[in-house]
């Protein structure tokens, strides 16, 4: 089943480049069926990227999925046409009366930014208790997972003497969980961040499960006791050569960063790098979507509120 999205997001022609199913609201519109409606505030610079490497995952379900896409208020955008903006993204205030089966909270490039300091630090406060009465189940990526720990359990992050970049074996701890059902018991999942939290840290706060760490990486996927709150420290949604140009990036900027580990075939950055990921970020999105969202979502969106 395919994901529904506005008919000339350009997502559209990429993802059907790739023979993924995406269904315009023009074809939707004579479907008579209740689509799953996801939400997703895109905090990433690159928008239009992220928005693919999104839906690419989202569509991977035999669910159909109306997605909607999130932009903050009074925040500005460098790296993406306002045009773009305008056309398929709606202001959060615009929203903040419905209710949504999920909604996906992308990582940001503030991994070195107090919480406090981040320009929109308040409004993202409110919209993370807000998704308490309004969304069935909220999945958290990267830089918002440690901002979403924060906010709900006062977890504090540490920053690294060095960035974590590169591709870590992932080791599965609680293999009965739904949302890890059909993986591995080791998977490979990208990371890209200057942060973690501490692993004891998390024993304090009995409603968080950790469901698959490493002992480079720290707890990589959690979620609490309900499901309603998914954590995902990695960037599994990454494309192939994500880590590569972000390495080129910062080499540009003279930041002189360490070759993105366990990525380049024989650590090499001249030769191109395998995807070794993308059947467990398929997984992982899919197993979200059934389990945490349709299997729990009211099938009247309004009795979210009312729970």
């Amino acid at each position: 089943m395919p994901i529904k999205v506005v008919d000339q997001l350009p997502a559209v022609g990429a993802l059907s480049a790739e023979n993924v199913f995406v269904m315009t609201e023009s074809r939707a519109a004579s479907q008579d069926i209740r689509p799953q409606r996801i939400a997703i505030l895109n905090l990433m610079p690159n928008k239009i990227t992220t928005e693919i490497q999104l839906l690419r995952l989202l569509a991977n379900s035999p669910l159909q999925v109306d997605v909607e896409l999130l932009r903050l208020d009074d925040h500005v955008s460098k790296h993406t046409p306002e045009s773009h903006l305008n056309c398929f993204y709606r202001y959060f205030s615009q929203v903040a009366d419905q209710n949504y089966d999920g909604l996906i909270i992308t990582g940001a490039p503030l991994g070195l930014v107090d919480y406090e300091d981040v320009t929109y630090w308040d409004q993202l406060e409110g919209i993370l208790s807000w998704a308490d009465k309004h969304v069935t189940s909220t999945l958290f990526l990267c830089w918002a997972a440690h901002a979403a720990l924060y906010h709900y359990y006062g977890l504090q992050r540490e920053i690294r003497g060095d960035k974590l970049s590169g591709v870590y074996a992932q080791h599965l701890k609680q293999p009965l969980c739904p949302l890890v059902r059909g993986f591995d018991d080791e998977f490979k999942v990208p990371h890209s961040r200057y942060a973690q939290v501490p692993k004891q840290r998390f024993s304090q706060h009995d409603d968080l499960h950790i469901l698959a760490e490493s002992d480079v990486t720290g707890p990589y996927l959690l979620q609490n006791s309900s499901g309603s709150r998914v954590f995902v420290t990695g960037h599994p949604e990454y494309d192939v050569n994500t880590l590569a140009d972000e390495y080129q990036r910062d080499l540009a900027a003279g930041l002189s960063p360490k070759i993105p580990e366990h990525y380049f075939p024989q650590d090499d950055p001249g030769q191109p790098p395998l995807k070794l990921w993308q059947s467990h970020a398929f997984l992982l999105f899919s197993n979200w979507l059934n389990y945490y969202v349709y299997q729990a979502t009211p099938f009247d969106l309004g009795a979210i509120g009312r729970k």
